[in-house]
């Protein structure tokens, strides 16, 4: 009989929305594809506000609550994503059953989660602490992890969540363009992911402004879930406030359809306020995208040495010239995307997968 695993996450894909936490759905489906047998106890609604908070919380822990009274014994591992409250969750295994504990660390849930209040904090220090083993997506986490929370080095592996290299392929532009309806002549700047202030998105508008004054080819687009609304609706009201043309927005798109978006861009950017990993850049690099990306967490290893181009937070200046760089410097951006690709290659779905069955293997959870 294959031993069972639960994986326990805050976000994962559904019916309202098929994106939120797809990195999450992507691993758990790689994992059974390797042959393990896998219950899910999840999160699938990414909507904020009081009544929904409440609601998906309220039904999360009731899924979680069956699973443990249930069918607590069968499980040799937890996989956590996220460490509060997930990892609490997933303590309760362990405590109760003997079930190994392998938390996955994002970004927010390590620098931004726990300073929210001290009894967060304390659960997060305890939660890492009493973990069996840890994955960082960044390298900037897991020196947090060590320095910040006392957590044992040893058992912290670094490792993003990885690129399906089959979805993620690159399209010749042209046809790219061609199928989703786009100009052919025209330079497009393109941001997919979660429409939230923190990505700094108004700032790449503000930046686009700019660059459009000498570039009237330019076209900028927003590919996402409106995840805040009033900042989305601060974000349209600038762009009409300002009669800035050519700012497209449009929905959340099936993983697939990114991929053609990507390969459509001349360049893709991520001027986060914060940023754990950045997953989203190396599928664009994947695509063969250039990437401009704030010098923020996980980006700043990511891009460093010429993988990409690294601007500063918050910083319209810094992000309009990073942008022109890879837009009109031929000689730059041959030299992104020969070192993006060996990125893509590194965080190739697969050779993770392989590698995280190992971890379940060491910790004597599989």
């Amino acid at each position: 009989m294959k031993k069972k695993a639960l994986v326990i996450s805050n976000m994962y894909p559904g019916r309202i929305s098929q994106t939120f936490g797809i990195f999450v759905k992507n691993q758990v489906e790689a994992l059974r594809k390797k042959g393990m047998d896998i219950d899910v106890a999840v999160v699938k609604d990414p909507r904020m506000g009081k009544k929904y908070v409440l609601r998906k919380y309220g039904k999360w822990m009731l899924q979680i609550l069956v699973k443990l009274l249930f069918k607590g014994r069968q499980y040799k591992l937890v996989h956590a994503h996220y460490v509060f409250p997930s990892g609490f969750f997933g303590l309760l295994f362990k405590k109760m059953f003997g079930a190994k504990l392998v938390i996955t660390a994002h970004g927010g849930d390590i620098d931004k989660m726990p300073k929210k209040s001290p009894v967060i904090y304390k659960q997060t220090k305890r939660i890492l602490q009493q973990a069996d083993h840890i994955i960082a997506v960044g390298e900037a986490l897991k020196d947090e992890m060590v320095h910040e929370f006392g957590v044992d080095e040893t058992k912290i592996s670094l490792m993003s969540m990885g690129v399906n290299r089959n979805v993620f392929a690159p399209v010749d532009q042209t046809q790219a363009r061609e199928t989703l309806g786009l100009t052919a002549d025209q330079k497009m700047l393109l941001f997919a992911g979660n429409i939230i202030e923190a990505k700094g998105l108004l700032e790449l508008t503000k930046a686009f402004q700019r660059l459009k004054q000498d570039d009237e080819t330019l076209q900028l687009h927003f590919v996402g879930h409106p995840k805040e609304e009033g900042f989305f609706e601060k974000l349209q009201n600038y762009v009409k406030s300002e009669a800035i043309q050519n700012v497209h927005f449009h929905p959340a798109k099936p993983q697939k359809e990114v991929a053609l978006w990507m390969s459509a861009a001349d360049v893709f950017v991520l001027p986060s306020y914060i940023e754990g990993f950045g997953l989203v850049a190396v599928e664009a690099m994947s695509c063969q995208t250039p990437v401009v990306g704030s010098d923020v967490g996980g980006l700043s290893y990511l891009l460093k040495n010429e993988a990409g181009v690294l601007v500063q937070p918050k910083n319209v200046d810094s992000l309009t010239e990073g942008v022109k760089k890879v837009l009109y410097n031929d000689e730059i951006r041959e030299q992104l995307l020969i070192n993006g690709e060996q990125k893509a290659k590194l965080n190739d779905e697969d050779h993770l997968t392989d590698r995280l069955h190992e971890i379940y293997e060491q910790i004597g959870a599989n």
